[in-house]
């Protein structure tokens, strides 16, 4: 939990949240309005996720767009972004690689001239180099794991550092999370990342469920409520110590753990397929930096978390339908 005296320093203040429909977004957006923040969703999804907040439908791709909404604001949460299975990144590269350039260099900018007092920008752990362990302090001497979405969110990580230099601003802060789950996140069968796969696979009553691999790969599932409270830390504290945060669980689970853990709650036979590939063997973060600067302290159980996601979207299972479908042909 964040402490109450961060939450209320917020109270009156006038915030943007880009992406405030996401996993992550609406999370951010519900704490701001509990904090008595005025608050301003934006997104392109047909979705309300909170009524106290004032949500706009806008493209960001258009510069003056972005300058007219981020005017006057206070603080800006920039977390729009296109979230995709491993499948699409790797055969439709430019519906993420062209409008995550467009809206994030337009957003930052827009937040530059229009001297927006704190800015926090969401990239991701996507943007590393290959590693088992990232770290803050690991040279990037290669090209991102997500190639095309990953050079996106470098390039932007780029942009608030050339501020830096050029500007010496040091109002924008940056955050890499992991592989965030949790209510509001993307259940389209033919996009979604491996959690909601396997929740839509268990609920269509898919027997057995199939699951790539022997589950030995390991990975850092950070649930959406905790990354929301490091983004606002983030914002608050500054990130300038680093040129990023990592926010994580702070926890490596195996596959098999995952989806044993899922089945601890839920009724489904499965079956790992060992002539498909795992993937990665390990991906996991390191988070003590976050821990230590911005007091960073991930709380939500893989358990309580799963539950949760699930019990969402079983009332919910159709959300993604008013979802803006980047991958559409």
């Amino acid at each position: 939990m964040i402490d109450k005296k961060i939450l209320q320093s917020f109270k009156n203040t006038r915030c943007l949240v880009t992406g405030g429909t996401g996993l992550i977004g609406r999370e951010i957006v519900r704490m701001l309005c509990n904090a008595g923040a005025e608050v301003i969703s934006v997104s392109l999804d047909n979705i309300l996720v909170d009524p106290r907040a004032t949500h706009v439908i806008v493209d960001l791709t258009n510069f003056e767009i972005c300058q007219n909404i981020t005017a006057e604001q206070d603080f800006v949460f920039h977390l729009a972004g296109i979230k995709g299975s491993i499948e699409v990144t790797k055969t439709k590269p430019a519906s993420f690689f062209v409008p995550l350039l467009q809206f994030n260099t337009n957003i930052l900018e827009a937040c530059r001239l229009n001297e927006v007092s704190k800015v926090v920008y969401t990239s991701s752990i996507g943007a590393y180099s290959n590693a088992e362990v990232f770290s803050e302090d690991q040279v990037e001497g290669g090209p991102p794991m997500d190639m095309f979405p990953g050079w996106a969110k470098r390039m932007a990580e780029m942009q608030i550092e050339a501020y830096k230099i050029q500007y010496n601003h040091h109002n924008f802060s940056v955050v890499r999370p992991c592989s965030v789950y949790g209510p509001g996140d993307n259940f389209d069968p033919n996009n979604a990342m491996v959690i909601p796969t396997l929740m839509y696979r268990i609920y269509k009553g898919e027997n057995p469920v199939i699951v790539w691999g022997d589950g030995s790969a390991i990975r850092d599932f950070a649930f959406s409520r905790d990354v929301a409270e490091g983004i606002i830390l983030a914002l608050y504290y500054g990130t300038s110590e680093y040129p990023f945060l990592n926010l994580g669980s702070g926890i490596s689970v195996t596959i098999r753990e995952l989806v044993e853990t899922l089945h601890s709650f839920l009724n489904f036979n499965y079956e790992f397929d060992t002539t498909k590939s795992s993937g990665f063997p390990k991906r996991v973060m390191d988070i003590t930096a976050a821990k230590q600067i911005i007091h960073y302290n991930p709380t939500t159980s893989l358990r309580d978390g799963l539950r949760e996601t699930w019990e969402w979207f079983v009332k919910n299972q159709d959300e993604y339908l008013r979802r803006k479908n980047y991958f559409a042909d």
